[in-house]
């Protein structure tokens, strides 16, 4: 997997994190959050107090502790807080969920959720209630893609937002066929059936 910004760490992150809750059924703990990254090929620079701090050449990966949430910020190397996101998990009790949210740091440059919209999973039957699209990316001759399995590209499809970007939320793109383009941030989109 490649991770050359943080939206490349944040989104498969919170789709590992919303599978998480869905088997377990619970939040993950810190010391499963660190195993998450070290799988996504980042390396532990820091870890003092219950904060762990991790990183690739490219991008910055800070886990702050907490009992009712999960917090990762991902910061690009650069220190380019603009690019740098959250993806934060916890229990809302009024509503009876749990919730993974990628929140970008510049609410300027994107409003709302990475992923068109968070995951919701009912605390009771675990089932998933919204329609985040949350894949991984890869790098082809042609550019970088978000890899989107079934699941994700019917949760896209279902959100009836297929030409509203998951990443930048930019209106826009355009299919072909099993692969998609964005003009505004220039990522492309690909479905990989099994």
């Amino acid at each position: 997997m490649i991770t050359y910004e943080p939206i490349m760490l944040a989104m498969p992150l919170a789709r590992r994190i919303t599978e998480f809750i869905a088997r377990e059924r619970r939040l993950p703990e810190g010391d499963e959050l660190r195993v998450f990254l070290k799988e996504f090929g980042l390396e532990e620079s820091c870890l003092d107090r219950g904060m762990a701090v991790y990183r690739n050449p490219f991008v910055l990966a800070i886990i702050l502790p907490g009992t009712e949430h999960a917090v990762v910020d991902v910061i690009s190397s650069s220190g380019e807080l603009s690019d740098a996101l959250e993806v934060i998990a916890y229990h809302d009790k009024e509503v009876n969920a749990y919730y993974v949210e990628i929140v970008p740091a510049s609410e300027v440059t994107f409003e709302g959720n990475v992923g068109l919209e968070p995951a919701i999973i009912d605390a009771e039957s675990f089932e998933m209630e919204s329609y985040p699209v949350f894949g991984h990316f890869e790098e082809r001759d042609d550019g970088i893609y978000l890899i989107l399995d079934e699941e994700a590209y019917s949760n896209w499809k279902a959100s009836e937002k297929l030409h509203t970007c998951p990443i930048c939320g930019a209106e826009g793109v355009a299919w072909k066929g099993e692969k998609a383009f964005c003009p505004s941030c220039g990522f492309g989109f690909e479905v990989v059936r099994k």
